[in-house]
């Protein structure tokens, strides 16, 4: 993620400077190093670093969107190792390679998050891989829509067997390992904004959100002492390629609904990968400690929860 430089003694008294060295924020950005200038104390540079440096993390739903983003970042950030896993064979032979050309060790198991072993097997082949697991990013997720009036019961199911029931085991397996090991670690599970109640078509979705956010808040409390810090994002709208095919294609809203999104956002533009790769790098490094058991809101519009 690069350094946080907090430089006392900025252009002008009072004055707070904030943005990025770089232009260029797209998932293949990094190295980003965000510079506060503000008129204080002393001249005073202090600079911290949020890194994770010699981690060995497990990422999943890392062959696109926002998994493929934080894996990326990490490496960029200081990993030693990323396992990457997900559908799509291709695309995770991709992004391995990609993390290798940063000059960091990685590996990619394919795996469908609804199979009950999946979760095991992800462990098991990170552990063959790399010898050990300090950080675990759960970053999958179906988001196929379905009401309370008239969602399937096959849609129930396939939705809380990958967006909890996987996620669950997957913590099962790494906090588990990580207390074998008495060593601390750090669990990050994106969640989403619609777990505060969603729109009427999200309801199976926000609720599989919710139950994993309250599995979030149980596992911080419960390995408090182990020191495995579990933190959420409640993620708000993001820009993927997932998001992209949902709206456009399944919705049947064609290719302008992008546009007219972003239109209608405070900033302009919709969350992007790399905004939540950030924060999902912050929350998984030691700059972040004490930290647990946080739920953070990464959003621009609910910001009161609801919509207007």
């Amino acid at each position: 993620m690069g350094p946080v430089r907090l430089a006392m003694g900025g252009p002008a008294d009072g004055e707070i400077l904030v943005g990025p060295d770089r232009a260029d924020h797209g998932p293949g950005a990094g190295g980003d190093a965000w510079k506060i200038d503000a008129a204080a104390l002393n001249g005073e540079t202090r600079v911290l670093d949020v890194r994770v440096d010699g981690k060995i993390l497990v990422v999943t739903g890392a062959t696109q969107g926002v998994g493929r983003a934080v894996a990326v970042e990490a490496a960029r950030s200081g990993a030693a190792a990323v396992m990457l896993t997900g559908r799509d064979k291709a695309r995770g032979a991709e992004a391995a390679q990609e993390i290798r050309d940063l000059g960091v060790d990685s590996a990619f198991i394919a795996a469908e998050l609804e199979d009950p072993r999946a979760p095991s097997r992800i462990v098991s082949s990170a552990l063959d891989a790399f010898g050990r697991i300090d950080l675990l990013v759960n970053a999958a997720a179906l988001s196929d829509r379905g009401a309370v009036a008239g969602a399937p019961m096959e849609l129930f199911d396939r939705l809380f067997a990958v967006n909890t029931r996987a996620p669950m085991y997957l913590m099962q397996g790494v906090i588990g390992h990580l207390r074998q090991r008495n060593a601390p670690g750090a669990v990050v599970n994106v969640l989403s904004v619609n777990a505060h109640g969603g729109t009427p078509d999200l309801a199976v979705y926000a609720a599989s959100k919710a139950a994993t956010a309250l599995l979030t808040k149980n596992a911080a409390f419960s390995h408090r002492f182990d020191r495995i810090r579990v933190n959420g994002i409640y993620l708000g709208w993001t820009d993927t390629p997932g998001e992209r095919d949902m709206q456009s294609r399944k919705l049947g809203k064609g290719d302008g609904w992008l546009a007219e999104a972003e239109a209608r956002r405070p900033w302009g533009r919709l969350v992007r990968p790399v905004d939540v790769a950030k924060l999902v790098i912050f929350l998984l490094s030691d700059i972040s400690i004490p930290m647990t058991g946080s739920l953070v809101d990464q959003e621009q519009d609910l910001v009161l929860g609801v919509r207007d």
